[in-house]
């Protein structure tokens, strides 16, 4: 299983390159920001594009509802992210979310040759994305929701005769009392999300139950391996208390890859 590492977008700038290059050395896949109103998080990883030569860079996910397809085109050429490596993630809300992805999907591929993630999280939309994505991108669900999931991506690829892409989980991770906490409030606003909220009755669990929030360093690699074989890699999204350099580092070294 291969492991990616994710920062909120609007960490310094500091951050965020230090914590790509540690990634890199230490061996992790892939780096991630995500892409919230109030910060552009093609800008953002174009921070770690910079620090970074083997890494495969993930936005996860763009809304596609507030920022159409020809401002994501224009954004990945503003910013020169390299193509090649680059996992440009998008998805949408309800209404018309099913719509708005398939036909999002198909014009970033009339202009931008690189791979294309999809944000699921229902039934449905597991089976779109096994339809047309590169890669799919879980967010908040436990492995054995994820095995789930996997199992209607691939049948929605094999409906159309093609391979089934990478699936990807985001996975909150945080060391101690305080980043445990500051995790079970991220956890909490989620669960006020109405799509989100429903899927944690589906799975029976509480939010923080989805994330690794651990005492110790030690703790890490354990919680990990309920991970292997539910995806093809976890991307370990981190949680901090004050969103030091110190911090972030301490947790790529906590789950540096075996």
């Amino acid at each position: 299983m291969a492991q990616g590492f994710a920062l909120f977008a609007a960490t310094a700038g500091d951050v965020i390159r230090a914590a790509a290059r540690e990634a890199e050395a230490l061996g992790y896949t892939s780096f991630w920001v995500n892409h919230p109103g109030s910060t552009d998080g093609l800008a953002a990883l174009a921070l770690a594009a910079g620090e970074t030569r083997r890494l495969e860079l993930g936005v996860g996910v763009i809304p596609l509802h507030t920022r159409g397809p020809a401002s994501i085109v224009q954004g990945v050429r503003e910013q020169q992210l390299p193509l090649p490596r680059l996992l440009l993630g998008v998805g949408s809300p309800n209404p018309r979310s099913l719509e708005r992805v398939r036909a999002g999907v198909a014009a970033l591929r009339a202009e931008l040759s690189t791979r294309i993630v999809v944000a699921a999280l229902g039934p449905k939309m597991c089976r779109l994305a096994g339809e047309v994505a590169d890669g799919v991108l879980l967010n908040w669900v436990t492995p054995e929701y994820a095995r789930q999931s996997a199992d209607i991506v691939r049948e929605g690829a094999a409906a159309a005769g093609r391979t089934a892409p990478t699936i990807y989980a985001y996975v909150r991770l945080a060391l101690g009392a305080a980043g445990r906490a500051r995790t079970a409030e991220e956890a909490d606003r989620y669960a006020g999300i109405p799509a989100y909220g429903a899927n944690f009755t589906r799975m029976g669990v509480k939010p923080i139950e989805t994330a690794i929030a651990v005492d110790s360093p030690g703790a890490v690699g354990p919680a990990l391996a309920r991970w292997k074989g539910a995806v093809d890699e976890v991307v370990l999204r981190a949680v901090t208390a004050h969103d030091t350099a110190d911090e972030t580092l301490a947790l790529v070294r906590a789950a540096k890859p075996a």
